[in-house]
């Protein structure tokens, strides 16, 4: 089992979207994928389920053993993909694991032998949850505007992996929201700071129609698949899938 994660210390760059459409894409491609909305506001949820509310399940029966994890699954939202919906008892999370003494690799542990591919949204926060799902994952995706202020939120992800020794060559930056009207994102995308080192080539270019997902509860691949955002997501998973 192959664990990924799609994380920001900044809110609204376009990190759920890319969640939610790789692991849409990954089970489509044959891999038994299981998305996780580790994100109390619940966006992944959203996205799969539309203007319906998501009744998620309480994080505390979970994590105190009163309930298997299995219970929290919503089986085959697509043909080989699993969900874990959110619960606003998620911004709890960090509190909870410790509470039951339990971390989120034992947590996930059960889907080892049937799981393929483990996709994580997480929240915008540095905190404990983080360092987990920091440690956890193979590989950590991290979704960038082309701003001078999502450089600087760059920097900070890698000095907080530094200090906690959780290992920087598994962050993976790749550009979102870009907008190549904009000269700012053109001339970052054509030249990328160094501070970067290599992002991943794709460019997920700033779309309506990736709004839209909100409203109609459907990834990209089966709302819009001839769009260019479409496209630059299947790429974007080529670019992963080669990666892992």
């Amino acid at each position: 089992m192959r664990i990924i994660a799609f994380y920001s210390p900044k809110g609204g760059v376009g990190k759920t979207a890319a969640a939610v459409n790789i692991a849409y894409l990954a089970s489509q491609h044959g891999l038994t994928t299981l998305l996780w909305d580790l994100d109390p506001q619940g966006a992944a949820s959203f996205y799969l389920s539309g203007a319906e509310p998501v009744k998620g399940r309480k994080l505390s029966k979970l994590l105190a053993g009163k309930a298997p994890v299995a219970e929290f699954v919503r089986d085959n939202v697509y043909p080989g993909l699993d969900f874990i919906p959110s619960h606003p008892s998620f911004r709890n999370f960090d509190i909870k694991l410790e509470e039951g003494g339990q971390s989120l690799k034992s947590v996930l542990a059960p889907f080892s032998e049937e799981t393929s591919l483990v996709v994580l949204d997480c929240p915008p926060s540095l905190s404990r949850l983080t360092e987990q799902v920091l440690e956890l994952s193979d590989r950590v995706y991290v979704p960038l505007v082309p701003t001078w202020l999502s450089l600087n939120s760059w920097e900070q992800l890698q000095a907080f992996v530094r200090s906690k020794k959780l290992g920087r060559k598994k962050l993976r930056p790749f550009f979102s929201l870009v907008d190549r009207r904009k000269k700012l994102h053109k001339d970052l995308i054509e030249s990328p700071d160094r501070r970067l080192g290599e992002p991943l080539s794709v460019s997920i270019p700033y779309a309506s129609v990736v709004e839209r997902m909100g409203e109609e509860g459907l990834p990209l691949e089966v709302l819009a698949p001839a769009t260019p955002a479409a496209a630059a997501f299947r790429q974007l998973w080529a670019e992963i899938e080669k990666d892992l």
